[in-house]
């Protein structure tokens, strides 16, 4: 199913119309999750939603329920709570060390704060893709 498409005997369109992103952002974020991905051996994740407290382990369950979370990366942002999480798998951890995960989080809230949510989390995953290297 494409974006804007309905489901058979639906009446309301997907719930991802209702999000920030416009159809163009998230073919851009798609993309840069494609080439995360293909580039790195790697599998990139991003959650745009709420998060509940405590946060960080919000970010972590939703890890831990990812198809292969040793190798995978959790980019969680919460717009409305203004919050961000990055979260690595063990194997992912090692190719791409919480000092860099760092680096690529300041990068994105530079770009939350101008209000590009959609340039911020392509740019995040372009440096953290970068940082990881060819698997």
């Amino acid at each position: 199913m494409t974006v804007g498409e309905k489901q058979a005997g639906s009446e309301n369109p997907p719930e991802v119309l209702d999000g920030p992103f416009s159809t163009r952002q998230l073919l851009r974020i798609d993309e840069a999750l494609r080439l995360a991905d293909q580039g790195t051996g790697l599998v990139f994740s991003v959650f745009v939603g709420g998060l509940d407290e405590p946060i960080r382990e919000h970010a972590q369950r939703l890890h831990r329920q990812l198809a292969e979370p040793d190798k995978s990366v959790l980019i969680a942002v919460s717009p409305n709570q203004r919050q961000l999480e990055i979260v690595t798998g063990r194997y992912a951890r090692k190719r791409i060390p919480d000092t860099y995960a760092k680096l690529a989080a300041l990068s994105m809230v530079g770009a939350f704060s101008g209000g590009d949510l959609a340039g911020g989390i392509i740019n995040g995953l372009d440096q953290l893709a970068s940082h990881a290297g060819k698997g």
